[in-house]
Formats: C-alpha cells, structure tokens, sequence
C-alpha cells in the first residue's frame, strides 16, 4: 500500500494500549463469555469499521473492545480461576484441533460458577448467530465526496416502437427445443 504525505498515520501513543495477551485455548474457552458481556462495544467496533472503511477512526473504539476483554478476564480471574485453568487446560490437550466435546464436564462446573459468582450465563448454541439490530448513539457517517457515488444520467434512449422482426436466418439459439 502506497501512503503519501497526506495521509494522517497514528502515532504509537494513539496505538499503544494493554494486550490480551492469552493461549488459544484461553480464548476459546471464555469466547461465549467475552461474546455476551462486550456485545455492545464489539458491535459499535464493528459498525465503525464497516461504515467509514478506515481503521484508524476507530482506534478509541478499538480500546474499549480490549478493555472490555481484560475485564472479563479479570473477573473470571478473580471469581473462577481454578474451574477455568481445568477447563482451558483440557481444551488445550485433549485434541490438536482445540474440540470442546471430550471437556463437557470441566465446561459445566466452568459454567457453574460463572454463574454462580459472577451471574453470567453460558448463551444458547446458536445466539451469536442470530441477526440483531444495533442500535448506536454514533453519528451517521458522511457521504463520500468522491463524484462517483452522483447519479449518472442514462445515455441510451428507449427503443422505439417498431414493427416485429421476422425469425432469425439460420435458427434461433435454443433451435433444438422447437418442435
């Protein structure tokens, strides 16, 4: 990507923000957690990045997203770290491939004490892919100035009325369908 002079880059203060920095197995075993209680920021990240194309308006946006992930983990952390490390610990090696099914009963006394402690409840199979509508206090985007989104005129007249045509000299396209 070719960027000139013109182009506003951030600086690494504007980028620089604490990492989640976990395992894969980490992740995926408090993905449902992590999906349900940062929605809300997620889906306004999300919006952000689809309706200005540009990911550098949504840096704060971008912030918030992790914040809102280092503070579930900081609750699971507080509230379930022991029932959690079996759980991310039996995702991690009881396959290669990081499957959820040979960790069910981990998973459960997991779930138990989410909601017990922290009362968050594990979303149904199937939630996160359900269509819902975001409703956002985020301004509306201005149009483009680019001269290609105007309507362009159309440059072909309608076709007069004329008289029919008479068949085609050598048999139309589909001359196997006649009968």
């Amino acid at each position: 990507m070719v960027v000139t002079k013109e182009v506003h880059l951030p600086t690494m203060e504007e980028l620089d923000t604490q990492e989640v920095n976990v395992s894969t197995a980490t992740l995926m075993s408090a993905a449902p957690y992590l999906g349900k209680s940062c929605e809300n920021v997620n889906s306004e990240y999300m919006l952000c990045r689809q309706e200005l194309n540009d990911p550098r308006a949504c840096i704060k946006i971008g912030k918030m997203v992790t914040a809102c992930a280092m503070q579930v983990f900081r609750r699971i952390k507080a509230e379930c770290l022991e029932e959690f490390n079996q759980y991310a610990n039996c995702v991690e090696k009881s396959s290669g491939d990081f499957v959820f099914k040979n960790c069910r009963k981990t998973q459960m006394v997991f779930d138990g004490c989410m909601f017990e402690k922290c009362q968050l409840r594990r979303p149904h199979f199937g939630y996160f892919c359900r269509g819902r509508v975001h409703r956002t206090s985020s301004p509306e985007p201005a149009a483009p100035p680019c001269p290609c989104h105007s309507p362009v005129p159309d440059p072909t007249p309608s076709l007069p009325d004329c008289k029919p045509r008479k068949p085609a000299r050598f048999g139309g396209r589909l001359f196997w369908t006649n009968d």
